[in-house]
C-alpha cells in the first residue's frame, strides 16, 4: 500500500515517541545470502541513533557491521469496509501505523552494547512498577558478561525518517466517526482511538 500525501507523518518527536513506545520492529537488510530480516526491539540511544542487538547465530548478523538496513515499527491496523462511513462510491481500504528508520548500521563495542540492554530493560520495566524494577544487579555475577558472548550489538544511525499515519483523514469528520464506531463494536478499539484522536 502506497500512502497519498495526506497521510505522512513527518513529526519527529511524534515519531520518536512511537518507535519507543512499541519498542519493537522489524530490520530488513540485504545479505550475500539474499534480503533477510530480524525481529528486534530496539531503544533510542541518542535523538538520530537506535541501538539494538541480535543473536549472534543470527543469519543477517554477520552481514550487518558497515551496511545501510531498514528498520519497521508497525502499530494498530484495521480493514475498513466501506459500508461503514455512510457515503455512496467508496472502497475498501486498510488504516494503519507505521515508521520506517532507513540508516547505516555500526557495530557496537561491549561497553555500549551493556549500556543498550541496562537502557532497553530499564525502558520497559519502569510502566511495570510498583513492581520492583529488574537490573543486572539481580544476576548471578559473571553470567551477564558470559551471555553477552551470545550476542552482538549494533547502532543505526538514522539518515531517513518516513512515518505513515493512516486514519481515514481523507474523509469527513462524521464519515471517520461512523468506521470508528463500527471498529470498536469490532473489537478494534485501539484503531478507533486513533481515528477519533490521531486523524487531524
Amino acid at each position: 500500500m502506497h500512502p497519498g500525501p495526506q497521510f505522512r507523518w513527518e513529526d519527529r518527536d511524534a515519531l520518536r515517541d512511537f518507535v519507543t513506545g512499541i519498542g519493537f520492529g522489524a530490520l530488513f537488510a540485504a545479505t550475500p545470502d539474499g534480503p533477510r530480516v530480524a525481529h528486534v526491539p530496539a531503544v533510542f540511544v541518542d535523538d538520530a541513533t537506535l541501538g539494538f542487538h541480535i543473536a549472534r547465530g543470527n543469519g543477517i548478523a554477520r552481514h550487518l557491521d558497515g551496511a545501510d538496513a531498514l528498520y519497521v515499527v508497525q502499530g494498530p491496523d484495521a480493514y475498513i469496509s466501506p459500508d461503514w462511513y455512510g457515503m455512496e462510491d467508496q472502497v475498501p481500504t486498510w488504516n494503519y501505523l507505521a515508521v520506517e528508520l532507513e540508516g547505516h548500521v555500526r557495530k557496537m563495542e561491549p561497553d555500549a552494547l551493556l549500556a543498550q540492554i541496562d537502557r532497553l530493560s530499564a525502558l520497559h520495566e519502569a510502566p511495570l512498577a510498583p513492581k520492583p524494577e529488574w537490573t543486572r544487579d539481580k544476576m548471578t555475577p559473571g553470567l551477564v558478561d558470559r551471555m553477552l558472548g551470545a550476542i552482538t550489538g549494533y547502532t543505526l544511525e538514522i539518515t531517513a525518517w518516513r512515518g505513515t499515519k493512516k486514519l481515514g483523514q481523507n474523509k469527513p469528520e462524521a464519515a471517520r466517526e461512523r468506521a470508528a464506531d463500527a471498529l470498536e463494536a469490532a473489537g478494534k478499539r485501539a484503531m478507533a482511538h486513533l481515528m477519533r484522536n490521531m486523524a487531524g
